[in-house]
C-alpha cells in the first residue's frame, strides 16, 4: 500500500499525518510515478496553514523526481523506467502517485534525483525571476532576500553568471558565508545592519533596478526603499508574513516604482514554457554555473519535523523529503 503525508484541516505541523493512501492506474495522459526524492519549500507550510486554501483533505508537496512505474493511454513521451522530476500539482508528499504527463519533465543524465527534486520548484522560480520577471543584465546591482535559502542560492548564482553585482540578505553570520560563496559580492546580515544605508552606500545613493523579496511582510517598506526610481520591486514570498494593506501611493513616491507579485505557474503554464525552463535550468546546473547544495535530508514520514525546522530558519539551501 502507498503512502503520503495528509492534513484533514489547516494549522500546525501537528496536523501532517502519514496514512495509506489508494493509488489507481494511470488514465489517459497520466503516468504513474514512484518518488525517489521530494522537495520541501515554503508554499508546503502556506498550504498546511490554509494561507494558500486548498479543498481538503489534501496531500502537501509540490516537487519532487521518481522513475516512471506506467504510463497511461495517449502518453507518448514517456516509458517504464524513464527518471523524471516535476512541479504542480500539489500532491508530491507521496511514496507512490499519479501525475499529469504534460507536467513531467526528464531528468538528465548526470543530475541527481535529490537535486531534481530539489530545482523543480525552487530552480524555475530563479529562472523565471532573472529571466523574465525581470531581466537581469550584465552590469546590473541588485537585492536578494534571504540569499542563502533555497532559491536565494540559486538565484545569486545565476544572477552573478548573467553579469550581475548580487547584494544578499541573510539572518546570521554563518548564513552570510554560504551567501559569499553563491556570488553575493556584499552580504547584509539582518537586522543587525541597516538594509537601506548599506545599499545606498554600495550604489552611491543610485539604489538598485529590482529588489527580489520572498520574505515578505519584515522586509517591505525597506524593500521599497531600496530601489531606483522606476525600480521593480518583485514580491514572491511571505516567509515572514503577507504583505497587507498596501497603497499604491506609496510607489509613486518613492519613484514611480513598479510591482509584482509573480508566481511560478503562470510562467509556466503551456508545456513548450516548462521545457524551455527545465532545459535552461539543468544547462545551468550541468555546466555548474549553477551549484545546488542539498544541504538536508529528512525520512518522508517526518515532513513535520522537516516542515518545522524550515519555518524557525534553521536550515539552508535545499532541503529533500526520502520516501
Amino acid at each position: 500500500m502507498a503512502h503520503a503525508i495528509r492534513i484533514t484541516e489547516f494549522g500546525g505541523t501537528d496536523k501532517l499525518r502519514w496514512e495509506e493512501v489508494a493509488v489507481g492506474e494511470p488514465g489517459p495522459g497520466q503516468v504513474r510515478v514512484r518518488n525517489t526524492a521530494v522537495g520541501l519549500n515554503f508554499i508546503d507550510t502556506y498550504h498546511r496553514t490554509g494561507l494558500y486554501p486548498n479543498q481538503l483533505p489534501l496531500t502537501l508537496g509540490m516537487e519532487g523526481a521518481g522513475v516512471v512505474e506506467k504510463v497511461g493511454p495517449k502518453v507518448k513521451d514517456f516509458k517504464v523506467g524513464d527518471r523524471v522530476a516535476y512541479a504542480n500539482p500539489i500532491g508530491a508528499y507521496a511514496d507512490v502517485l499519479l501525475r499529469p504527463a504534460e507536467r513531467l519533465v526528464k531528468i538528465p543524465a548526470g543530475v541527481d534525483d535529490k537535486v531534481a527534486a530539489s530545482v523543480m520548484l525552487k530552480g524555475m522560480t530563479a529562472w523565471y525571476l532573472c529571466k523574465r520577471t525581470y531581466k537581469v543584465k550584465k552590469g546590473d546591482t541588485i537585492v536578494v532576500h534571504a540569499a542563502a535559502g533555497g532559491v536565494g542560492q540559486i538565484l545569486c548564482q545565476w544572477a552573478k553568471a548573467l553579469g550581475a553585482t548580487v547584494i544578499g540578505t541573510v539572518g546570521s553570520d554563518a548564513k552570510a558565508v554560504i551567501a559569499k560563496k553563491c556570488g553575493c559580492k556584499h552580504v547584509i546580515v539582518i537586522p543587525r545592519e541597516d538594509l537601506v544605508a548599506r545599499v545606498k552606500a554600495i550604489t552611491k545613493g543610485k539604489g538598485v533596478p529590482v529588489v527580489y523579496d520572498g520574505i515578505g511582510k519584515d522586509t517591505w517598506d525597506a524593500s521599497l526603499d531600496c530601489l531606483a526610481p522606476r525600480g521593480m520591486m518583485v514580491s514572491f514570498g511571505n516567509a515572514s508574513g503577507p504583505v497587507t494593506q498596501i497603497n499604491p501611493g506609496i510607489l509613486a513616491a518613492k519613484g514611480s516604482l513598479f510591482l509584482t507579485r509573480p508566481t511560478l505557474f503562470h510562467y509556466v503554464a503551456s508545456r513548450p514554457e516548462l521545457l524551455a525552463a527545465a532545459r535552461d535550468l539543468f544547462s545551468m546546473i550541468k555546466s555548474k554555473k549553477v551549484k545546488i547544495s542539498v544541504n538536508q535530508t529528512y525520512p518522508l514520514r517526518d515532513a513535520a519535523r522537516a516542515q518545522a525546522d524550515l519555518e524557525s530558519r534553521k536550515t539552508t539551501g535545499s532541503t529533500v523529503l526520502i520516501p
